[in-house]
């Protein structure tokens, strides 16, 4: 089994993590690791194992509880594993995303006996597949006392900047019919895809809002994201399926996301396929203010859907921050800049001691 050490350089301990493969649902090595290493290293700790998920938290009475959440799995490797480093860039399957945001909460997990504050840290499984196998999922229904805090920090890659709240993502199926037909004698048919095209027109002359909530200021789009029809190069289609993405601000509900879309494809035959409600900013709470002097940044919205909202749905304001680029997440060239871990560290050392 591989040997985490939590005491040392967070960013060998970075490629420590990357060197263990962890794709989704396959976790278990390295919640292993995790485990043992945070059983073994931080004896103040009291330490739950859940499937392959590994959760700690102190138990000091402080006024707040902070919760350091970072996900144990990566998408399939590219050729990327192991790690190698050039410069100040440590790359492999996960340095952004983010497997350096672990590396900072296990060094602090080990490092910090005596924080201000109290923490619980959840190092979980299968963020990178569908909603229904994350392990938060399980936590929440199995361990709801765990998930209890004034703050929750997501270690998703920010280029350490305070990223505030997330969007909200709604996908739609929006269905056209039509009559099939021999191409040779069109006139015979009524084609489902040319019946599509005011879907189309409705899309191009949407305008999207963008809402400024806290100071953040949330930018929504509603996108046509595949389009799936045809039978044969000689038949005129009798069916098209066109799928539109909806990710909007979290000043509307799951519900409000839902109306929305509902109204302006208003008279077509239209099906919701996934829907997650985003994440509000949660920057007037005390303890959100302190973490966010701390780093001395300004924070932004969230583009894009992350656990934070699972985190808001409970109730706790929830932030993502963490080393290394989110464009880079997911790619064959995934990089961090190793300067980026060591300012993370000093940060919520900073805020937590």
């Amino acid at each position: 089994m591989t040997s985490l050490d939590l005491t040392a350089s967070p960013i060998d301990l970075c490629a420590a993590l990357v060197d263990t493969p962890s794709v989704s649902g396959d976790e278990a090595g390295l919640a292993d690791a995790v485990e043992t290493a945070l059983r073994e290293q931080a004896p103040h700790l009291e330490v739950l194992r859940t499937g392959d998920a590994v959760l700690a938290r102190t138990h000091l009475g402080r006024g707040d509880r902070v919760l350091l959440a970072g996900h144990l799995d990566t998408v399939p490797i590219a050729d990327n594993v192991p790690s190698r480093r050039d410069g100040h860039l440590l790359h492999g399957c996960g340095t952004s995303d983010m497997k350096a945001g672990d590396a900072v909460f296990l060094h602090l997990a080990a490092t910090l006996p005596e924080p201000r504050h109290d923490l619980t840290f959840v190092f979980y499984d299968c963020e990178e597949v569908e909603a229904a196998r994350n392990g938060l999922g399980r936590i929440e229904r199995e361990h709801r006392d765990w998930l209890v805090a004034d703050l929750a920090i997501l270690g998703e890659p920010t280029n350490v900047g305070v990223e505030a709240g997330c969007q909200g993502t709604l996908r739609a199926e929006i269905s056209t019919t039509g009559r099939r037909a021999h191409s040779a004698r069109s006139w015979l048919g009524d084609n489902a895809i040319h019946n599509a095209t005011p879907v189309l027109q409705r899309l191009a002359a949407y305008i999207a809002r963008d809402v400024d909530i806290d100071g953040c200021v949330y930018r929504e789009g509603l996108q046509a994201v595949r389009i799936a029809g045809g039978v044969a190069g000689n038949v005129v289609p009798d069916a098209c399926v066109v799928t539109v993405n909806f990710r909007f601000a979290p000043d509307r509900d799951a519900a409000a996301a839902e109306r929305h879309v509902r109204e302006v494809f208003d008279g077509f035959d239209l099906a919701v396929t996934d829907l997650s409600p985003g994440a509000l900013p949660g920057l007037t709470a005390p303890v959100t203010r302190e973490f966010v002097a701390a780093t001395g940044a300004v924070p932004s919205a969230k583009y894009g859907w992350t656990d934070v909202s699972r985190f808001a749905g409970l109730g706790i304001p929830a932030l993502n921050y963490g080393p290394g680029d989110p464009n880079l997440a997911h790619t064959r060239e995934e990089n961090v800049d190793t300067r980026q871990i060591t300012e993370s560290v000093d940060v919520l050392r900073r805020f937590l001691r």
